[in-house]
């Protein structure tokens, strides 16, 4: 009863401190720009920014004048611009002034990643979305929602203002997400086993290796269909994409194995993202895997990350991300919490770039992968509560370079 109190005061703490008043603030102040746009709205716990990217790249295909909000990056066309946000959904002044600059530019339509924060916080106040989708809903941010059911309401908060909802069929969260859905919304489901044209479907297969890729790609074809894209121009935006900062990243060295940084920060982002890196791996080669867990956030998805780190890696580096007022090392302690063997193929280094100058230095061989995670696009690290400058494709370059 005490945390399902805290949880309330702590969402209508937000909803009146910063998103509702600022919202409706921010809409007069505008003149209500989001009603002159097209907008489409992506949201899920793994690939929401590539998704949203992959759909940006389609729609500029169609020949459509689109802008992208995401967590790596805005775009308006195709100049990339700095919005300073910081955050996935952008509080709901920086929102409405970008889309009143997009009025006033001519665009026509928005991709807006949206996160459950944002959808809570009342960020996106004012967006009513005319094709909204769902990548999937996995075990996160349960430090704010508390519980899987809260996490799947605040992902159906942006979904059900929606005339058009597209949810994946494969997901566990397709039932719950599909009962929240009011009736008299369109609901397109797409999955790993739906038939595709054939063109569409080789597209996608040539493109991406990844299962996970493939799927957020599926996402991206039902999204676009339903705002009247053409099979041609989705292929030819599939064909553009070039991928994400920080999404899958090989980064140049000069050594005889690969490096690969990565955003995945959850169970299952982790998974996908290790067992896609063990596809490529030759028989003699191993794949070496460097990450952390975040302090102050999802204290329960630590085991598990450990777990499935112990199960795919062939030698596994825990080390510092985003500690922030935590210690480290008790961070590190409950990531083994759950391994039963394994222990011999778990090293814990805390200071993160000498993680990657061990992984790149001292273990890896030829024919290897080291697949550093849980940073990606980001560039600092919060320790205390002073975020300090970092990369993990700098510190890759250091290693390299070190030895």
């Amino acid at each position: 009863m005490l945390k399902e109190l805290l949880y309330a005061t702590k969402r209508y703490y937000h909803l009146f401190k910063t998103g509702l008043l600022d919202g409706l603030r921010a809409e007069f102040t505008y003149n209500f720009p989001a009603r002159k746009l097209t907008i489409l709205t992506i949201t899920g716990t793994d690939g929401k920014t590539t998704s949203s990217t992959m759909l940006y790249e389609v729609l500029k295909a169609a020949g459509i004048k689109v802008a992208l909000l995401s967590t790596v990056a805005a775009y308006l066309g195709d100049e990339k611009i700095d919005t300073g946000f910081h955050v996935t959904s952008p509080q709901p002044g920086d929102l409405q002034a970008f889309m009143r600059k997009m009025v006033d530019q001519g665009y026509t339509h928005l991709v807006l990643e949206v996160t459950s924060h944002g959808a809570y916080q009342h960020r996106t106040w004012g967006v009513t979305p005319t094709v909204a989708g769902v990548t999937n809903i996995a075990h996160e941010h349960l430090d704010y929602h508390l519980n899987y059911d809260n996490y799947v309401h605040a992902k159906s908060l942006i979904l059900k203002k929606a005339p058009i909802v597209v949810l994946n069929a494969d997901d566990q969260s397709y039932y719950k997400l599909a009962d929240r859905i009011p009736v008299d919304r369109t609901m397109i489901t797409y999955s790993a086993s739906a038939t595709l044209p054939k063109k569409v479907s080789k597209a996608i297969s040539n493109k991406f290796n990844e299962s996970f890729n493939q799927q957020n790609a599926r996402l991206v074809y039902a999204m676009s269909r339903a705002a009247h894209v053409e099979d041609k121009d989705f292929i030819t935006g599939i064909q553009s994409f070039s991928g994400i900062s920080g999404r899958m990243e090989k980064i140049s060295i000069k050594k005889p194995f690969e490096v690969v940084v990565d955003f995945a920060h959850t169970p299952q982002g982790l998974e996908a993202a290790m067992g896609a890196l063990r596809s490529r791996l030759t028989k003699k080669g191993r794949l070496i895997a460097v990450f952390g867990c975040a302090g102050l956030r999802d204290f329960k998805k630590r085991p598990l990350m450990g777990k499935i780190a112990a199960d795919l890696a062939d030698l596994s580096i825990f080390t510092a991300e985003d500690p922030r007022t935590e210690d480290v090392w008790s961070i590190i302690r409950q990531m083994k919490e759950q391994l039963t063997t394994g222990h011999d193929r778990i090293i814990s280094i805390a200071d993160r770039q000498e993680a990657i100058n061990f992984a790149i230095n001292s273990v890896a061989k030829k024919d290897d992968i080291v697949g550093i995670f849980g940073k990606g696009h980001e560039t600092s690290m919060c320790f205390g509560t002073t975020e300090y400058p970092w990369s993990d494709q700098e510190a890759v370059k250091i290693a390299s370079a070190s030895k």
